[in-house]
């Protein structure tokens, strides 16, 4: 996943600010506009979270059929061969 200046540090930040996302939409008190917002910020969270869960789930398949590939610590994913 391409970093920008809107991507979560991590898979750990991703999930607690998704986290805080809910609980504000939960209460109601927020804005239609702020609620969309904050929507849309969930979406792009959880596209990162998904990819993320998906290299990992890539990386135990790999170690689990003896491979070892290298990955890039800045986007999780596989180096090319």
């Amino acid at each position: 996943m391409a970093k920008t200046q809107n991507a979560p540090k991590s898979f750990e930040s991703a999930i607690t600010e998704l986290e805080t996302i809910v609980q504000e939409m939960e209460t109601g008190t927020i804005s239609l506009e702020l609620a969309l917002e904050r929507y849309q910020r969930g979406v792009v969270l959880l596209k990162h979270c998904q990819e993320t869960l998906q290299a990992a789930e890539q990386r135990v398949h790999q170690l689990e059929n003896g491979v070892v590939v290298p990955i890039t610590p800045a986007e999780n994913k596989r180096v090319p061969e």
